[in-house]
């Protein structure tokens, strides 16, 4: 299985929890010209822009991890050209998280990080 094929299942299981959590799925893998957010979901009164990140083993720590500044920035450029090209106002609550793998073991970290 190559990498892309294991992070769209991954995708798909975070988007599964996430559902069990109460969030509904607005989107998967959207991409524009700034960059891609793995999914964006609503939850209660957030608009939620989630990364996923999958390690098959903890040798390179856990996936949250990966989500440095520099992918936070590219995340967060994304996520601004949604809500210009979905014409959603600057009063719209707005939060990033990261869904987090290790093996089976699944984190959530909600509001991973400000812009």
């Amino acid at each position: 299985m190559n990498k892309r094929s294991i992070g769209n299942q991954y995708e798909q299981k975070a988007a599964r929890y996430l559902e069990e959590q109460g969030y509904r799925i607005l989107e998967s893998n959207y991409r524009c010209k700034l960059g891609e957010i793995d999914l964006v979901a609503r939850d209660r009164e957030y608009l939620v822009f989630v990364e996923v990140k999958y390690r098959a083993d903890g040798h390179s720590g856990y996936g949250y991890e990966a989500v440095d500044g520099k992918k936070q920035r590219r995340i967060a450029r994304a996520a601004s050209w949604y809500l210009y090209e979905k014409h959603i106002g600057e009063g719209q609550p707005c939060r990033f998280d990261v869904v987090s793998f290790l093996g089976e073991e699944i984190t959530l970290v909600r509001d991973a990080f400000q812009t």
